[in-house]
């Protein structure tokens, strides 16, 4: 749990430094300061996914792994959608525009599994 809450932590403080710098460091009205905001709305907005993910405790080892899933897609939704969106943005990467689509595809699939982990309910649980 401390390292998730840790890595939340780091996530969203690299977001809003990256979103200062984004505004205030990058010419107006460029392609560049738009991808750099798209990809911090969308970082910290998963960082706080994380720490909602990390409170969520469950009963149950199957809710347990859905949860640890669930984190691990939030993460690597971060680093390929936003880290490709910061490596166009920043380095002029264009190579990395196709990566962009996989972290979202994680993006959906961590929330997916952040709600089947709420709805997971042990077998010898009595009926809600």
């Amino acid at each position: 749990m401390r390292m998730w809450t840790v890595i939340s932590g780091v996530a969203g403080a690299l977001a809003v430094g990256l979103a200062a710098y984004g505004a205030h460091g990058l010419p107006q009205g460029s392609e560049a300061r738009a991808l750099v905001g798209k990809a911090t709305d969308y970082q910290l907005v998963h960082a706080v996914a994380l720490v909602g993910a990390v409170a969520l405790r469950r009963t149950g080892a199957a809710a347990e792994r859905l949860l640890v899933a669930a984190k691990l897609a939030f993460l690597a939704g971060m680093v390929l959608f936003c880290g490709a969106l910061y490596a166009i943005a920043l380095a002029g990467l264009e190579a990395a525009a196709p990566v962009t689509p996989v972290g979202g595809v994680a993006f959906i699939v961590g929330w997916l599994l952040l709600a089947a982990a709420a709805l997971w309910r042990p077998a010898d649980a009595p009926p809600v």
